[in-house]
């Protein structure tokens, strides 16, 4: 059975991830000045989540925005990446997380990972989800 019940549920937890870490002002100016929309296409369940970089948006759902970054992985593929149990070259290796644009745009990203690894488990535990 997948980590996440149903996509309402996969929003709720990873949009909230993602929008507790655009709220810090730290984490919404590295985004911001990397220059980068993301979107994290996600199966199991389906779903999208966008980052935007220019103000910092989550949305998710579809969305008429183009993406600099795609990352395509399954919800528990996720899930195990934000709680540190599944590194991002070991992933993109295995393609348990495919990539798409340009390397030096993924690159910008890694600053934001630690805040985004800092917060996720808390927020696994909220939930009961599995660790």
């Amino acid at each position: 059975m997948p980590v996440f019940e149903n996509t309402e549920k996969m929003y709720e937890v990873l949009g909230g991830l993602f929008r507790g870490l655009m709220a810090d002002p730290e984490v919404l100016k590295s985004a911001m000045a990397a220059k980068i929309t993301i979107l994290f296409n996600i199966t199991e369940p389906a779903g999208q989540i966008w980052l935007s970089h220019e103000k910092g948006d989550v949305i998710c759902g579809p969305s008429s925005l183009k993406a600099d970054v795609t990352m395509t992985l399954s919800g528990d593929s996720c899930h195990n990446f934000w709680l540190k149990k599944l590194s991002l070259p070991i992933a993109i290796a295995t393609r348990k997380i495919k990539t798409q644009g340009p390397i030096q745009k993924v690159l910008k990203l890694l600053p934001l990972l630690k805040p985004a690894h800092e917060a996720y488990p808390e927020i696994a535990k909220k939930y009961n989800l599995p660790m």
